[in-house]
C-alpha cells in the first residue's frame, strides 16, 4: 500500500476514505440508535434524482445531489413524524420516485454521461481534489450540528416521549437528523456508490454500538472502524485489482458478521447514557 501512495489518485482516495469515516461514525451511530436505517436507505436512493438533475442542468451533480437529497430527507422525515403507520410505504414510494426522476432526467440530458456509474457503484479512485474540499466542509457542518444539538439528539434517540416532556423540540431535531443523513449520503456516494451507501453508514456504527455503551465513544470507535475498512478495502483493491467500493463493503460486512458472532458469545451489558442526563440542559 505504501508504494501505491506515490500516485496522486491513491492519495486522494485515502483522504476521501478518511473524510467519509468522520460522517459515518457520527451520523451512522445516530442512525443505528434511532433505528431509521430504512429511512436512510430511502434518502440515499432518492439522492440519485439530484445526480440526474445536476447532469440535466449542466452543473456539478454534487450540487444537485445535495439539494435534492435534503428536500427528499425533509419530505421523508415529515412523513415519518406525521404518518407513522404508513411511513414505510410512503418512504418506499419517494425512494422509487427519486431514482426514477434521476433516470428520466438523464434520458433527457444531451451527451454521454461519462462518470454516471460512479455515483451508483462508487469510484473512490477518481475523486477529484475539489470533491475532497466539499467533503471536508460537509464534515465541519455535521460536527457543528452534533455539537450544538448533542443532548437533544441523544434524548430523542432513546425516548421521544420523555424528550417531549422535557420540552425538547422533537420534530425539529428529527428533521435536523435526516438532513445530516442526506449530507453524509452525498459524501459517500462517490466512495462506495448510492447502492452501497447504507452498508458503510451503518455497519461500523452497528459494531461500535454492540461493544461500546457510551454514545460519544461509540461514535469515535465507528469512525476508526470506518477508516480501517476504507484503508483495508483500498489496499485489497490495489493488490488484487478489485473494485474499491465493493472491497470496502466486503471488509465491513465480514467484520460485522464476526463482531455479531463474538457478541453472542460475550455480550456486553454495561448501561448506556441515560436519556434523562441527555435532556438536561
Amino acid at each position: 500500500m505504501i508504494e501505491a501512495l506515490q500516485f496522486a489518485f491513491m492519495r486522494h482516495a485515502l483522504v476521501a476514505g478518511l473524510l467519509v469515516s468522520v460522517a459515518c461514525g457520527i451520523v451512522g451511530t445516530l442512525v443505528v440508535l434511532r433505528r431509521i436505517v430504512f429511512l436512510s436507505g430511502g434518502i440515499a436512493h432518492a439522492a440519485y434524482g439530484g445526480v440526474g438533475l445536476g447532469f440535466y442542468l449542466g452543473m456539478d451533480p454534487l450540487i444537485g445531489a445535495v439539494g435534492f437529497s435534503l428536500i427528499a430527507a425533509l419530505a421523508m422525515g415529515l412523513v415519518e413524524l406525521r404518518s407513522r403507520q404508513r411511513a414505510d410505504t410512503v418512504i418506499g414510494a419517494l425512494w422509487a420516485i427519486g431514482m426514477a426522476t434521476g433516470i428520466i432526467l438523464l434520458d433527457f440530458t444531451v451527451g454521454y454521461k461519462a462518470d454516471l456509474m460512479s455515483y451508483l457503484f462508487g469510484s473512490i479512485l477518481a475523486v477529484p481534489v475539489r470533491y475532497l474540499w466539499w467533503m471536508a466542509g460537509l464534515n465541519v457542518l455535521i460536527i457543528a450540528l452534533v455539537v450544538l444539538f448533542f443532548k437533544e439528539l441523544l434524548a430523542t434517540s432513546f425516548d421521544e416521549t420523555f424528550a417531549v416532556t422535557r420540552n425538547v423540540p422533537v420534530e425539529g431535531i428529527h428533521l435536523t437528523m435526516v438532513c445530516m443523513i442526506a449530507l453524509a449520503v452525498v459524501m459517500m456516494m462517490r466512495v462506495v456508490g448510492l447502492i452501497m451507501v447504507i452498508a458503510l453508514l451503518t455497519m461500523p456504527a452497528a459494531i461500535a454500538v454492540q461493544w461500546i455503551k457510551s454514545v460519544k465513544r461509540a461514535m469515535v470507535l465507528a469512525m476508526l472502524l470506518s477508516a480501517f475498512f476504507s484503508v483495508t478495502g483500498l489496499w485489497l483493491s490495489y493488490s488484487l485489482n478489485l473494485t474499491s467500493g465493493a472491497a470496502i463493503i466486503l471488509v465491513a460486512g465480514f467484520s460485522y458478521l464476526v463482531s455479531l458472532s463474538l457478541y453472542k458469545l460475550w455480550p456486553v451489558s454495561a448501561p448506556r447514557e441515560e436519556p434523562a442526563d441527555a435532556a438536561t440542559a
